[in-house]
């Protein structure tokens, strides 16, 4: 699309080259055929370097802007990027396209829906109420159990197993806010990767990515009612078991362990092989590994527990002395 047209759309005055945007990233991952934003100062270095060809920004930060990137300044660039969002969105279906191409040996179940472009692989079974979306993939030898749902663009890898009810792909939580309180919709163009021997139980949520790829990394086990938000990452072999929370934009390292009802804020780092007792709550990097955590404010475990049993000791009722 045209910048001077996605601009037009998004109520933004421009002037200069009028170049071909084809999509929006983040600043650090942008193409020269790209449009970013920069909505937090402390993404000012990413700013400098990015190698976007247009960026929604403030006036403050418009001098930032590198030389052949073009500023499209805006008091509110948040908002716009939002509005901006919804020209890069794709069809909800496509109704025209490719036949979906299934794979020598695969049960397919005649209560399924494939959808255009989708690719199943061999030896793959589909149970009834399953849903796969336009231009998805699910490699050999994968089980997607009855009312399994996979948006469009999704890939699923080689012998894997999707418990019912589990929902692949659905819009991550993104609204942009307007001054007098109205929530405007962040599209979410992204899609989500699982890679092989992944097994996720049932009516768990992974959200697709805003821009890129949420990601489940190999070997990694799943319990029912665990929540994925937008553009996490999943080390390998990392286990998270019921009622799991991983905000957005939070990446785990390899082996992680989570307790049942768990969670994590956005945008932190977890170092590999860290574990975290039930219902811990982690609002900070994590960088030493090999630690078991628990409570809130997160602490080690062990801490913790002699933290609440000293509390205990502190509440117990004093029974007064009767001669």
């Amino acid at each position: 699309m045209k910048l001077s047209l996605i601009a037009k759309a998004i109520g933004i005055s421009f002037t200069g080259e009028d170049v071909e945007i084809e999509g929006i990233h983040t600043l650090d991952d942008a193409s020269s055929s790209q449009m970013s934003f920069l909505d937090n100062e402390k993404y000012i270095n990413s700013l400098e370097n990015t190698r976007a060809k247009a960026v929604l920004c403030n006036a403050a930060a418009a001098h930032k802007v590198p030389e052949g990137c073009i500023a499209l300044v805006d008091e509110e660039p948040y908002l716009k990027l939002a509005l901006a969002s919804k020209l890069f969105a794709p069809a909800v279906i496509e109704l025209e396209g490719a036949e979906p191409l299934i794979g020598e040996g695969s049960f397919v179940s005649d209560k399924a829906f494939i959808s255009k472009g989708a690719i199943i692989g061999k030896n793959v079974k589909i149970l009834p109420g399953a849903f796969v979306g336009c231009l998805s993939s699910i490699g050999d030898n994968t089980v997607i159990h009855a009312n399994v749902t996979v948006y469009r663009d999704c890939e699923i890898g080689k012998d894997c197993i999707i418990h019912g009810g589990t929902v692949i792909g659905s819009d991550g939580f993104g609204f942009a806010h307007t001054k007098i309180g109205e929530h405007v919709k962040i599209y979410q163009n992204g899609n989500v990767v699982i890679e092989d021997d992944v097994e996720i139980g049932a009516n768990c949520a992974i959200d697709r990515a805003v821009f890129g790829t949420t990601r489940i990394r190999r070997g990694c086990k799943i319990d029912n009612l665990v929540q994925f938000g937008h553009n996490v990452d999943i080390g390998e072999y990392s286990i998270l078991v019921a009622q799991c929370g991983i905000a957005g934009s939070t990446i785990l390292g390899r082996n992680v362990v989570m307790g049942g009802q768990s969670a994590t804020a956005g945008h932190l780092t977890i170092a590999p092989f860290a574990q975290f007792a039930a219902r811990s709550g982690v609002t900070n990097d994590v960088k030493d590994g090999s630690k078991t955590y628990g409570g809130f404010p997160l602490m080690e475990q062990r801490s913790w527990l002699k933290l609440q049993a000293k509390l205990a000791r502190l509440l117990k009722p004093k029974i007064p002395h009767v001669k």
